[in-house]
């Protein structure tokens, strides 16, 4: 946001950002993108003619090198050639991020319909349009004019003038703001609508940029070293050093040569890997659809999903039907994902106001660059989804953003390199003073002392210095190429010895990719029964039941695909798993899920008829890291209700499970388990009430149906440890490299890895920390508790100091 922030919104933003994101705001001052991670200062600035005028003469006068300068540092050139303004009178605007980086822009007016003006300073003001020397709009107040649009554009992102809170506000899709009830009131844009809304948010194009080998080569020989070099080598040569001063040039041009054609690989090959296009079925309203180049889509755009599926080209929300999704683009993981509709809030009582969130909506979200596998729909009815956001404010674009622009990671070893040179500039500076003094007082000619003084410079601060270091990069590369290590921004070689830390995901890269199980602790009445390792041994119902249906599992071109831990879980009951077509509605739906054991088919000719043992999987709530859980409403064809299965982290399922289902040795049951490195997971069950049917199951909400809970179990599966970990980490740390282990499994598992793999001695004394926030008028606490220890020591948090002093006294 550009507004003024008050004590109350910089005291709110500082809670939100914390001390690893950007600083605190300022009240006196104006930001865009306020508390998020890409804040930044904005500063507006108008054109005074004076300034300019005296400006430019200081160039002629320098010839031109005072206008170098600017070029390399822009902003400077602003504020000598600007005066500072409100926002609302800025024709262009100064922005700094949270590294101290300027980025100017400027700001630029159009008309609704997309045609660029131009304003004049003048009392009557008029727009000009480009091309036209007679005004065709008169207005006086430009910035209260509807019909205008103020905008600039930064780092591929558009900011829009908002006169109403006076402030310029990052654009954004129909993600912000809009109601899940408004989502599904939408029937598609009309023509003359869609156009204008292409005017605002622009083509639906993720586009990047190769630059052209003309321009790359003016802006690296334009940098501050090689002019500097080619400031060298004049000098040089005017003294007669020809062989030193030609392999320097000779140095320096195989140093650009190779930059140049390394910015421009990197360029073309972003460019080929993300630039696609394709045909999309859009609906004009009233049913009528329309087949359009993806370019072409704006935010409020009702699109089909083909049933072949397809590659998204933008964010959009599922509004009918399922599809199942490859998200390995964006999660690095090429697990497909079954994407429900959006649940319609007008179908439930008081939810006709809450608001769409893509966090906690993400399981109806279509992200762009994903891939949409296969669709399922319910008889006629087409899978629809609304078009969230297009171009670079997707997911995607935003992932190509982070590329083109990314962050500074080497901000710190630039600024030790810049002092470095002012050190040695410092000390050239006093030796050409030193010498000019010398050779004055000794009578020597004037050219010779120029050329001695100024020969002097060029060996104190050495030229050859970037190119020494390019090259140096260009075999680095090399060498780390040969042991299949690719790196996409060379600059981070040079610091990558400055490493101290390093942090590691669990599951597939300190263990193996899968997981093995290892047995079921089945539970009757209130007490854990004996380890269950061969699942032939379990009796029908309860937690087989729940094995064989409490996942999110899916058949993809004959392949039961799905989450590993689903597919260990489901293979080792030895079930068939049957996606049939429409014609099975014995489940009071259309098109369900069926699991049922290898042995229950009954064929009855060339077809296949449905027992008694056979389950149908009604409706899924996926798996939510926050709520740690996942949930199934299932029903037995012999059945008469409907019936949950749960399944989740152990302490989440137990917290929801009623008490008296319980064992009393849960806890003792899951340490044990879970000192030995085994991924423990809970298992629970309810039986629904009868006067639920298949159109309130839909509807229901998964808060209403997942309490109560019979407990009925814990599967208890072996991630082993890969053979390459534990050398790694003993160099690691043999080189006084921290590691760390990032995870969301139990911390007594983890623990169990870490020191399997030499992350943690066997004799030293782990800490358990478990922090609460705070809950209507409790204050928030921190739990201490030792490994292998059932003692807990409870503090109350009332300041930093307070834990630190308690960290302190325990150690």
């Amino acid at each position: 946001m550009g507004c003024k922030t008050s004590k109350k919104r910089r005291a709110d933003a500082e809670f939100k950002i914390g001390t690893l994101g950007p600083p605190p705001m300022d009240p006196d001052k104006y930001y865009v993108n306020a508390g998020e991670e890409d804040q930044m200062e904005i500063t507006g600035y108008k054109l005074n003619r004076l300034k300019q005028v005296i400006t430019w003469l200081f160039i002629i006068l320098t010839l031109g090198l005072l206008r170098l300068f600017f070029y390399w540092l822009p902003h400077i050139f602003l504020q000598c050639t600007h005066d500072k303004c409100s926002l609302s009178e800025a024709q262009a605007v100064l922005l700094t991020n949270y590294y101290d980086q300027y980025f100017v822009s400027t700001v630029e007016t159009a008309t609704r319909d997309g045609t660029r003006v131009r304003l004049l300073p003048t009392k009557t003001k008029y727009l000009y349009k480009k091309g036209q020397s007679q005004p065709v709009i008169t207005y006086q107040e430009s910035l209260k004019d509807e019909n205008l649009m103020h905008y600039f554009l930064s780092m591929k992102v558009k900011y829009i003038w908002d006169g109403e809170r006076n402030e310029f506000i990052k654009l954004r899709g129909l993600e912000s703001g809009s109601t899940c009830a408004y989502l599904h009131r939408c029937n598609g844009l009309s023509l003359n609508d869609q156009m204008k809304r292409r005017v605002l948010y622009g083509l639906n194009s993720i586009a990047v940029h190769v630059t052209p080998i003309c321009v790359l080569l003016f802006k690296q020989v334009l940098s501050p070293f090689y002019i500097f070099q080619a400031f060298s080598m004049c000098v040089w040569y005017a003294d007669e050093y020809y062989i030193y001063a030609t392999c320097i040039i000779v140095i320096s041009v195989f140093s650009i040569v190779v930059t140049i054609y390394q910015i421009r690989k990197m360029q073309r090959a972003l460019r080929n890997t993300i630039s696609s296009s394709t045909i999309v079925t859009v609906c004009r309203g009233n049913d009528v659809y329309v087949d359009v180049p993806s370019e072409d889509l704006v935010p409020g755009d009702i699109i089909e999903i083909p049933r072949h599926g397809c590659m998204m080209q933008c964010d959009t929300v599922l509004l009918s039907g399922n599809c199942i999704v490859n998200e390995s683009m964006l999660t690095g993981e090429s697990v497909p994902v079954t994407k429900t509709p959006l649940p319609n809030p007008l179908q439930l009582p008081g939810q006709s106001e809450l608001l769409f969130d893509m966090k906690t909506h993400s399981r109806h979200v279509l992200f762009c660059g994903t891939q949409v596998i296969q669709t399922r729909y319910y008889g006629c009815k087409k899978v629809q989804a609304i078009v969230l956001r297009t171009g670079f404010i997707t997911s995607k674009g935003e992932l190509v953003r982070a590329i083109l622009y990314p962050k500074p990671v080497d901000f710190k070893f630039n600024r030790d390199t810049y002092k470095f040179i002012g050190i040695l500039a410092f000390i050239a500076l006093m030796g050409f003073v030193y010498t000019l003094t010398l050779m004055i007082i000794d009578g020597d000619d004037a050219g010779e002392i120029i050329l001695r003084c100024l020969d002097l410079v060029t060996i104190t601060v050495p030229p050859a210095l970037p190119a020494a270091l390019a090259v140096g990069v260009v075999f680095a590369q090399m060498r780390l190429k040969k042991s299949s290590i690719f790196c996409i921004s060379p600059n981070c070689i040079n610091i990558s010895g400055a490493v101290n830390a390093v942090c590691f995901d669990k599951t597939g890269t300190l263990t193996e990719d899968g997981l093995e199980m290892r047995g079921v602790i089945p539970v009757r009445k209130q007490r854990f029964e004996p380890e269950i390792q061969n699942m032939k041994e379990l009796e029908r119902g309860g937690l087989l039941n729940a094995m064989a249906t409490c996942h999110s599992l899916t058949i993809i071109d004959g392949t039961i695909m799905g989450d590993p831990l689903d597919l260990i879980m489901f293979h080792s009951i030895d079930w068939n798993l049957e996606e049939p077509g429409q014609e099975e509605s014995r489940f009071d739906m259309m098109v369900p899920t069926i699991v049922k054991p290898r042995t229950s088919p009954v064929h009855v000719g060339s077809t296949e008829q449905l027992q008694g043992e056979d389950i149908g999987v009604v409706r899924q709530f996926p798996f939510s890291s926050s709520l740690q859980r996942m949930s199934v409403i299932v029903r037995s064809l012999s059945g008469s209700n409907f019936e949950l299965y749960a399944k989740g982290s152990p302490e989440m399922i137990a917290s929801l499970s009623l008490p008296e289902t319980v064992p009393t040795n849960f806890h003792e049951i899951l340490t044990e388990y879970t000192q030995h490195g085994y991924r423990v997971i809970a298992v629970a069950s309810k039986q629904l009430p009868s006067k639920l049917n298949y159109v309130k199951v839909q509807r229901i909400g998964r808060d209403l149906v997942e309490t109560e809970l019979t407990f009925l179990g814990l599967l208890i599966m072996e991630n082993k440890i890969k053979p390459e970990t534990a050398p790694v980490i003993a160099n690691l740390r043999n080189a006084l490299i921290r590691t760390i282990m990032v995870t969301g499994d139990n911390m007594l598992t983890a623990l169990s890895v870490a020191q399997e793999c030499g992350m943690v001695d066997q004799g030293d004394r782990i800490i358990l920390v478990q922090a609460y926030p705070p809950v209507d008028l409790k204050a928030p606490e921190i739990d201490f508790v030792y490994a292998g220890d059932c003692t807990k020591k409870v503090v109350e948090v009332k300041s930093q100091v307070n834990i630190d002093i308690y960290i302190n006294i325990i150690m």
